[in-house]
């Protein structure tokens, strides 16, 4: 297994900045020289063990804090944007990537931005037929990846609101559904919309059809919005969107964060996922949640100093579409079209009901445990349409002793592990029997005379 270098000059430097210490005299407390300390706050070199340790040890400072989860998530996304054809012959070396992250991760988030813009743009002028002689045919950044980007480079934790949704679960015990402390009415309708507020009367309308775990996440949110506007809104503030469209759909994803983070509080629940082992079953009946909520909370519980084990989270539907994703590994997602065909997410689909498990390996040489399983969600009645999605829930295997569904599975020989990549633009494979496109960092090799698994060789 490959082994990852720790590069946190950033990091560094703020803590040296906050202590208010020379390089000198910083060094000297980190048991290092000064041209040492030098070179890894300029990420010249990676930051050892021995500094790690004297960094907890002399100042207390929070080691998880040093975690690349955002140098790696901007790597990978700035990988698939070069990988872009408008980025013609451009092959930029991983270590520059990386350096880029590390170093100037401002300029790195201007550069996923610009390309965000370039591709909105290119994607309006394609269609330019369908807006010509429209009022608002002017060019606006998407709002959905907007946000989306927000949360992910957030690392899918908001510390204020999850710590408010802490504090209101323990205001009241028992079934959220018939507490009598909420701050609004509930009721019941068969005809009802899955959840309809009527901010005059306070009060709230579930559909009696949709599942308790559902109707608990439903109320959780609505008493977001009813109880919690203040802080959605102060967040809001700080995160400064360029749209009010992107603000709105963020408020929607504030609200349902402290919906989750209501339903399955923060230290209890760690302390409950740790005491099963991650067994999503018995949390989910525990704290009367579904399987999707649960395997989607694990992947948030990133609260600095209590953190737990860094999950990877992934939704996608039939077609492969990702319609939620969380990283807190080093796999990262693509940011646009589909995921790994060779990920067993979209085997789940085959098998309804059941979780599958498999052993995975990114070409880094990273190894996963991943777990997938389909979350159908029927409409209620014969004739309302069933929404089919499959969820992916995985950790790194050295974390295997603290989940349950590696339980015989580990250890394995390295040809258990299954090959799997981010996306075929940006996969380094060259053998890869369902890759779709070639990869734009390589050259390909034709024959006309001769055919294997694919039309074209790559790397010939």
């Amino acid at each position: 297994m490959a082994q990852q270098k720790l590069y946190a000059g950033i990091k560094l430097r703020e803590l040296r900045s906050k202590l208010g210490l020379t390089q000198k005299a910083f060094a000297a407390q980190l048991g290092v020289s000064l041209p040492y300390l030098n070179q890894m706050e300029n990420n010249n070199r990676p930051v050892s063990t021995g500094v790690v340790l004297a960094m907890a040890q002399e100042f207390g400072f929070d080691i998880t804090q040093l975690r690349t989860g955002e140098a790696g998530r901007m790597v990978s996304d700035m990988r698939e944007a070069l990988s872009d054809p408008v980025f013609d012959q451009m092959d930029a070396p991983l270590a520059e990537l990386q350096l880029a992250a590390s170093n100037a991760p401002g300029l790195a988030h201007a550069f996923l931005q610009l390309h965000r813009a370039y591709r909105e743009t290119h994607e309006r002028l394609a269609s330019l037929d369908e807006v010509l002689g429209r009022d608002d045919a002017a060019l606006q950044p998407s709002p959905w990846e907007e946000v989306r980007d927000f949360f992910h480079y957030c690392d899918n934790y908001i510390d204020a609101v999850d710590r408010a949704a802490e504090r209101f679960a323990g205001s009241f015990s028992g079934d959220v559904l018939r507490a009598e402390s909420l701050p609004l009415a509930i009721h019941f309708g068969e005809n009802a919309r899955l959840r309809s507020y009527d901010p005059d009367l306070n009060e709230l309308t579930l559909s009696a059809q949709a599942d308790p775990a559902t109707q608990r996440f439903q109320v959780l949110h609505q008493v977001a919005l009813v109880a919690q506007n203040d802080l959605l809104e102060a967040t809001l503030d700080l995160a400064r969107f360029k749209t009010e469209a992107a603000r709105d759909i963020a408020k929607i994803g504030l609200a349902n964060y402290f919906a989750g983070a209501a339903l399955l509080p923060y230290t209890k629940f760690l302390e409950a996922a740790q005491s099963c082992r991650h067994d999503l079953e018995h949390l989910a009946n525990q704290f009367g949640a579904s399987i999707e909520q649960v395997a989607h909370r694990l992947s948030t519980m990133q609260r600095p100093g209590a953190k737990g084990i860094p999950f990877f989270f992934v939704r996608v539907d039939q077609a492969g579409t990702i319609t939620k994703r969380h990283s807190a590994t080093h796999l990262q997602f693509a940011r646009f079209g589909g995921a790994c065909p060779l990920w067993n997410v979209h085997r789940a689909f085959e098998t309804p009901g059941r979780f599958l498990r498999q052993l995975a390996e990114t070409p880094d040489g990273v190894q996963y445990i991943s777990l997938a399983r389909d979350v159908s969600k029927p409409g209620g009645s014969f004739h309302a349409p069933t929404r089919r999605f499959a969820i992916a829930l995985g950790c790194e295997v050295n974390h295997a002793e603290a989940i349950i569904y590696a339980d015989d599975l580990l250890p394995a020989k390295p040809r258990a592990f299954e090959p799997i990549g981010v996306s075929c633009r940006i996969c380094e494979r060259v053998n890869c029997h369902q890759r779709s496109v070639p990869p734009l960092e390589s050259k390909l090799s034709v024959d006309h005379n001769r055919r294997a698994v694919l039309p074209y060789t790559v790397g010939g």
